[in-house]
């Protein structure tokens, strides 16, 4: 399990990443967080323009569900819906945030993979 704060509009704000995750998103948004991911990520390396115009609104959709979703596993106090636990923030650029959550992501992803390739050499296959 990891986390990270991050600052939004002042506010800090830790994330976490987990096994977890991935049904904790399935079942808040009937989605998958691999394939959602996935495509966030492409869009932001192939569009991502500094003032977030270049995302698709889906895109965004995808952003502020994954950000809520890691939010809340670091901190299941936070307000019931995305709606209210955006309204805390003033604006804010998608691309100080996005890169964060998907390093974030990206590292639980590797750490994950690590696990099994240590947990199959101690148990000998």
């Amino acid at each position: 399990m990891l986390e990270k704060t991050v600052n939004i509009s002042g506010k800090e704000v830790k994330f976490r990443s987990s096994a977890s995750v991935p049904r904790l998103y399935r079942i808040k948004f009937k989605r998958d967080i691999f394939k959602d991911l996935s495509k966030l990520e492409k869009s932001y390396k192939d569009r991502g323009g500094e003032d977030g115009s270049a995302l698709e609104i889906d895109d965004l959709e995808i952003f502020e569900n994954v950000a809520y979703i890691m939010a809340f596993h670091a901190d299941p106090t936070i307000p019931g819906t995305i709606d209210e636990w955006l309204e805390q923030f003033e604006m804010f650029s998608i691309y100080q945030v996005l890169p964060e959550i998907l390093e974030l992501w990206g590292t639980n992803l590797v750490t994950d993979v690590e696990s099994k390739k240590n947990l199959a050499r101690v148990a000998g296959n």
